[in-house]
């Protein structure tokens, strides 16, 4: 830092001194050509103005009268005095000042008389500095020359006016140095000297192990923004790798077996060798839109991005997905490729564009209107239209296009797709590369064959879901449903004891892989006061005053039952009245497919639901609903989870439900109360939640009493059973184990002579 001040000093220091130096020489140079023009034309003016007086004199050869003239202007405003020679340039009259300068004429006079003209020239005569205006004398009658007048000025006055501009302005340069040192040295050492050696220490702390925060900010290097983010990226990285090491080491003391993203990193390195993994989804793991001239980079909240993020660090793999942000076409290069992380590249994304009739009939109609209400069972008709179904094929095909190119240099391909959006898509991959290992999860439940088979395309999408070598759900359940779908609808073998099938000499695998959360290994919170001061500062900020509280996070889904979680509420508080105004329930609903009209009407019936029955029981201060009806992000929606008493989860039919598991993942403090839904796949893992049926609305109002009355003993008790469970199958383990599955893939390709033969077991 010392070398640092020295540079800057010294910078400093020739700096403004080169910068005054080369403005002194400007106002000088702009001085002398002012102080000179100045002169010159006084000079003109005097010359002019005696002229004809001068003229009148020596004709009549006055002599008396004529040095009296040249006597009268002696030493006046710069003024020396005059000179008045005849044509043989004898001096007639001279003032005494210039007599001994000027007793021969000087050239100026010389050329005058020559020329017969006005002259003039700055001249250094002994030590004077000298400017002298010559001018012809003309006789009045016919223009002879009769002799030539001589104005002579001092001009050492001009050089005593730039002398002055050189000594003031190093004068000014000398305080405007120190000046600037002294504020510099202060800027220095106040905002830049003091925050370096704050992040150095902080930095030191970090890799010493002695840092405590687990969310790097970094507020001193402001400053130095490019600089900021490259050394919080590593200081984030640094953290995650102790904090990592230090899990690994006590998970291996205590002799556990906890999957985490490094973990996941490894195994799936080992396993993969030189293949690649290619996932496919609709949602991409990370947007650009445009704010205002800038762009900006979005990440959803996704636990699937958080499951396979490491997967693609590990294999520099590739994920593609539609390009929906309206910046994202800017930040592409001519393959549509982007290099993710945008701050700390590690895989690649390729974006897929969709035209506005293709989204519309492929994802809000075929995917949303379609196969949505038909693999849920919430007593909404789907829709299926014939030019939906022409939109979806097309961009299975469009989506198929986009992989295949990706794939086209890669000897051992995994290719992981995800969920009912690309049911055509395996067999399309597996019909121009059948050496590619392929996976399809399917997120949402599936229904039973007789609710399947309305579907007019019910064979063509089984079919493309049997070009899979490996087929995922949620639970065994969906799995079962499956089959028993295949077995109705296409010609094929199943084998029941193995849960596979065989079709068109291909086998596919169909395994349950229960998906879960990332899981914070923090430990709880044991103040006591902590979630009663964050429920109540939730609450003030809502403009409500309430002693316990309630959470629902959901999108607004007719299968996630909040109108009949409403009804539960408000059939609660009629039984229980004395819960009224000391119970409010925070029901955090995300707007979604608000094209879909069924999903419009929704979100205006759930509204008008919960301004019913606030009309019907709230106070001045108290109301028993508030409606949160607007996007919010995970790390808005963890206070509202760890101050809830209790967390509803209505769904009338869903494939696992993260929000029940996120909710337990986030109460360290092992407190709180979750109350689920039995249609579920959640309800088969966390069985010490209050399990209830949704359409039983007097059910779920007896477990909205039960939670809020439950000893703290036996919150606790249940809690930690559901958070160790979470623990260990954790969404790294998810992960790990369907890849792991496909890499055990044992694939059959066709030789050369035509027979079939088995690829090896695993990818290695």
């Amino acid at each position: 830092m010392r070398l640092l001040n020295v540079r800057l000093i010294v910078s400093l220091v020739v700096g403004v001194t080169l910068v005054s130096l080369f403005t002194s020489y400007y106002q000088v140079l702009v001085l002398n050509r002012s102080l000179r023009k100045d002169l010159q034309h006084r000079a003109e003016v005097l010359a002019e103005s005696l002229a004809r007086t001068v003229e009148r004199d020596v004709q009549r050869d006055e002599q008396k009268t004529l040095d009296h003239t040249v006597q009268r202007f002696a030493n006046r405003e710069h003024l020396i005095g005059l000179a008045v020679y005849n044509p043989q340039n004898h001096p007639i009259a001279i003032t005494n000042a210039l007599d001994s300068l000027m007793s021969n004429p000087p050239g100026v006079v010389l050329q005058a008389l020559k020329h017969n003209q006005g002259t003039s020239a700055f001249l250094r005569i002994g030590h004077a500095s000298l400017y002298i205006y010559a001018l012809p004398l003309h006789a009045p009658d016919d223009d002879q020359v009769i002799g030539s007048l001589a104005i002579v000025h001092d001009a050492g006055y001009i050089h005593a006016e730039s002398l002055s501009i050189w000594r003031e302005t190093f004068l000014s340069a000398l305080a405007h140095i120190v000046l600037i040192v002294l504020i510099t040295l202060l800027i220095v050492r106040w905002s830049i000297a003091g925050p370096i050696a704050r992040t150095a220490h902080w930095i030191k702390a970090l890799r010493t192990g002695r840092a405590v925060s687990a969310r790097i900010k970094v507020p001193d290097m402001e400053l130095f923004r490019p600089l900021a983010r490259e050394v919080a990226t590593l200081a984030e990285t640094l953290n995650t790798a102790r904090t990592a090491a230090a899990l690994e080491a006590r998970l291996r003391q205590t002799s556990e077996s906890i999957w985490t993203a490094d973990r996941l990193a490894v195994h799936v390195r080992d396993r993969l060798e030189d293949g690649r993994l290619f996932v496919v989804s609709n949602r991409e793991p990370y947007s650009h839109t445009r704010r205002g001239r800038s762009i900006e980079v979005k990440q959803p909240p996704s636990g699937l991005v958080t499951a396979l993020q490491p997967v693609l660090y590990a294999c520099d793999g590739t994920w593609v997905a539609h390009g929906s942000g309206d910046a994202d076409l800017e930040t592409v290069d001519r393959h549509n490729r982007l290099p993710v992380p945008p701050d700390d590249p590690h895989y690649t994304l390729r974006r897929v564009w969709l035209t506005k009739d293709e989204e519309s009939g492929y994802y809000y109609g075929f995917s949303n209107e379609g196969l949505w209400p038909l693999c849920h069972i919430a007593h909404t008709r789907p829709i299926f239209r014939a030019s939906d179904w022409k939109y979806y094929c097309e961009v299975n095909q469009k989506f198929a296009n986009a992989l295949l190119e990706e794939m086209e240099d890669v000897a051992r391909p995994l290719v992981l797709v995800q969920d009912y959006h690309f049911a055509l898509l395996p067999r399309m991959i597996k019909a121009i590369r059948p050496d590619a290992r392929v996976a399809i999860f399917w997120h949402i439940p599936w229904p039973n064959p007789e609710a399947f088979r309305i579907c007019p395309w019910q064979s063509e999408l089984v079919d493309g879901l049997l070009g899979a070598d490996l087929i995922g759900f949620h639970i065994q359940a969906h799995c079962t449903n499956f089959l028993q779908t295949v077995d109705r609808i296409v010609e094929s073998r199943i084998n029941w004891e193995h849960s596979s099938v065989q079709r068109l000499d291909h086998q596919t695998s169909v395994q349950p892989f229960p998906i879960s959360v990332e899981f914070t290994d923090e430990k709880p919170d044991l103040s006591g006061s902590s979630a009663y001061e964050e429920r109540a500062a939730l609450l003030k900020a809502l403009g409500v005053q309430a002693a316990c509280m309630g959470i629902g996070v959901d999108r607004l889904d007719y299968t996630k039952g909040i109108l009949e979680r409403f009804l539960a509420i408000e059939r609660f508080l009629e039984k229980y009245p004395r819960y009224q105004g000391f119970f409010t329930f925070v029901q955090i609903g995300a707007p979604s497919r608000t094209h879909i009209k069924r999903y419009h009407d929704l979100q205006a019936e759930v509204e008008a639901e919960a301004e019913r029955i606030n009309w019907r029981f709230q106070s001045d201060q108290w109301k028993p609903i508030v409606l949160l009806n607007q996007q919010h992000s995970h790390e808005e929606i963890e206070p509202y989870y760890r101050a809830a008493d209790l967390c509803l989860v209505t769904s009338l039919h869903d494939g696992m439900n993260l929000v029940a598991k996120e909710f337990v993942a986030t109460r360290n403090d092992e407190l709180g109360v979750l109350i689920l839904s039995c249609f579920t796949g959640a309800a088969r893992e966390l069985q010490d939640a209050l399990q209830v049926n949704p359409y039983d609305v007097d059910q779920v109002a007896e477990a909205i009493r039960a939670a809020l009355e439950m000893p703290a003993e036996e919150k606790q008790l249940r809690m930690q059973r559901m958070r160790k469970l979470i623990r260990e199958n954790n969404v790294y383990r998810w992960a790990a184990t369907l890849i792991g599955e496909l890499c055990d893939v044992r694939l059959e390709l066709a030789g050369s002579n035509g027979e079939r033969f088995r690829a090896g077991a695993s990818v290695g």
